[in-house]
Parts: C-alpha cells; structure tokens; sequence
C-alpha cells in the first residue's frame, strides 16, 4: 500500500497529467499522436499507418482519465479514437498481433467503462484476428506479416490479454487456451534462466521447431532489451491475473527481479539494453514505465512480506523518472521523455513516446487505486 506522501505525490501528478492531456486535446483534435517533434504532435496515422502498433495508447490514456476523473472531455475523445481505429479493421491491410494494445485501449475500454455494445463487438472481432494468428504446430501467434510466419516476439505478452477478456466475456474456452499456450511458448524460449528476456524467437512455421533468437529492438540476439523485460514482467503478471497459474507468476518475479537488480545501478532509470556495450549509455524511460506498472501488478498476488519489495522499486522508478524527464509545459506536447524506440535506432532515442504517456498515467491511478483495469 502506498504511503500518503507517495499518494499526494501521485495525486499532484495526475492533475499536472490531466491538465496537460486536455491542452494536448485542443492541439490535436481527432488526431492520433505518438512522438512529438519541436514539441508538437503529428497524426501518426497518416505517417505509419492507421494500423500502426501504439495508436491505441492515446485512448487508452483518455479512458483512464476518463475513469479517474468522470470528465467528458475524455470520454467524448476516446469514443473518436475508437471510431478511428475501426478504420483499421475495416482495411484489414497491416492487422497483426498487437492488436491488443490497439483495441484493449480502445474499444475494451469503452466496453468496460460504459457497457457499450458496438465497442464489445468490436473487442471481440480483434480478438477473433489475434486468434487466427496461432501456429498449431508451434503453439504460438505469430508475429508481424512481413512473410516470417515463424517469428514470435514478447510484446505479445502484452496483447494476449484481449484472448483472455474474449474467454470470460463469451464462456468459449479456446481463446484463453491459445492465449496459455503461447504464454507456455513465450515462456519456454524467450524467457531465460536469470531472468533476462530475448526479444525474437524464429521456429520452423511448418513443423513448429524452435530454431533461435533474433536480434530485435535490443543490442543483439543474446542482449537484454529493457522494455522487452518490461513486457515480460507486466505480461506474465497479467496472465496470472487471468488464469491463477502460479507458474505465471514465477516467471513474472524472475523478470523483474532481473529489471530491477540492473536499474538499481543506474539510479532507478533503466538502459535501453541491460546487455549492451557501456558506451553510448541511451535509457529508455517507457521500459521503467511499463515494468512499473507491472511490478505494482505483481504486488497484488505475492504475500504481504514480498509487496513492499516490488512496490517500493516501481516508485522509485517513477519518480526518478519524473524528476528527470517530465515535461509539464502545458504549450508543448509530450509529457515523458527518455524514451528510446530501439537500440539500433539513433533517431529516435530518449524522446517522448506516447505509450511512455500512457503507462505513467496507468502506474499514477494504480497508486491511488482509480486506475480502470483495461488488460
């Protein structure tokens, strides 16, 4: 349980939050951001695509203010972001396996929060195609569609709970059972002995054989790409979560204590790789964000004498994080900075992404408790 000082200190936050959220409304209209440039906002959309992977994030921080705060503001923004997205299921042109972060955030969100039965059917539709990526022989979604059917990757731990939501929504069972396979999947080959996470596994897509790890978005193959781990953490704590599985729980706990021993020695700001060389040092807030959130998950299923232990470092990262990289100028858009893409991507390293935006706000109302559960 958080301390009253950390509560006015997150409570102080999620006005400033709110305030800004609101001035970055006004700029952008029904547009989707994701990184600002000379601190303004574009519409992703129409840069990468509708279907690009983070732009249900905006939403989703719309519909937690939204819960937070009762304002129709939010309500009535997150509704067009929604009705946007449906663009992207009617194309059916880049749909792959994060579709989970695009309508959890969006159409679960809206169904969750107001019972809206259109916003139900079109959760359900998404969790219909993520369910139509599963590989029989190799127990697992595949990943992307760029003609590598046996590509798998960990942010999907992060999508898998749409199937989970589809289960307990409709009473079939196959949703979750593709969802716990691939969890095992995921589990099994990305996940390592000390905890570090890989970011790509390659399997044969027709005999559905392991064959190794690819290099991603961390150092190498064999690095440890921090918001990789910080998928893993929150993802398997959010598995548990669904399923009660405890073994999903261990393996939660193994990531994060592995996340949490490497920011330790970087004053609670996480690297972009755990493994890659020391110099250029590039971190990568939205990795400390994400695991925060879940380490603050995970704090909810471990006995009292473990909470303290996991709640204590997802704190420290957010405020070491605030303090050094929020912008609270309400004239420019974004909100945390430090946020890095990819290890092999200087273009983009330490700026502010929207997702960044997205789990502060998250881990912000965990803390006070007013958070409204879209996973």
């Amino acid at each position: 349980m958080a301390t009253e000082d950390t509560k006015r200190w997150a409570e102080e936050k999620l006005q400033l939050v709110s305030n800004k959220v609101k001035k970055e409304l006004e700029r952008l209209g029904n547009a989707i951001p994701y990184i600002p440039f000379n601190e303004s906002y574009t519409d992703v959309s129409k840069e990468r695509g509708i279907e690009w992977w983070t732009n249900g994030f905006w939403g989703g921080l719309l519909w937690q203010l939204a819960h937070a705060t009762g304002d129709d503001v939010f309500v009535e923004a997150a509704i067009a972001q929604e009705k946007r997205l449906d663009e992207a299921l009617y194309l059916f042109r880049d749909i792959q396996h994060d579709v989970g972060f695009m309508w959890l955030h969006t159409a679960v969100a809206h169904y969750r929060e107001t019972g809206n039965e259109q916003a139900f059917r079109t959760g359900l539709h998404a969790a219909n195609l993520l369910a139509g990526r599963f590989n029989v022989d190799g127990n697992y979604l595949v990943a992307w569609n760029d003609q590598k059917p046996g590509w798998v990757i960990i942010d999907s731990m992060m999508n898998i709970p749409l199937l989970y939501w589809a289960t307990a929504q409709t009473k079939d069972p196959r949703f979750e059972k593709i969802a716990r396979r691939h969890a095992n999947t995921v589990a099994k080959y990305l996940v390592r002995e000390d905890g570090s996470v890989g970011h790509i596994a390659s399997f044969d897509a027709n005999s559905g054989e392991f064959i190794g790890l690819i290099g991603g978005q961390g150092y190498s193959s064999d690095s440890a790409w921090s918001r990789g781990n910080a998928w893993a953490i929150y993802g398997f704590a959010l598995s548990y979560h669904h399923t009660k599985d405890p073994y999903y729980l261990s393996i939660a706990k193994r990531v994060a204590n592995y996340f949490m021993a490497h920011i330790y020695e970087t004053d609670n700001i996480p690297l972009v790789d755990f493994r890659a060389p020391k110099m250029p040092v590039i971190y990568d807030t939205s990795a400390g964000l994400c695991a925060a959130c879940g380490l603050l998950e995970i704090a909810k299923w471990v006995l009292i004498d473990e909470q303290d232990h996991y709640e204590r470092a997802a704190i420290r990262m957010l405020k070491a994080i605030e303090e050094k990289y929020a912008n609270w100028n309400e004239e420019e858009d974004g909100i945390i900075g430090g946020g890095t893409e990819a290890y092999h991507r200087p273009a983009t390293y330490e700026v502010p992404l929207i997702y960044s935006d997205y789990f502060f706000t998250e881990a912000l109302l965990r803390l006070l408790e007013k958070e409204l559960f879209i996973w």
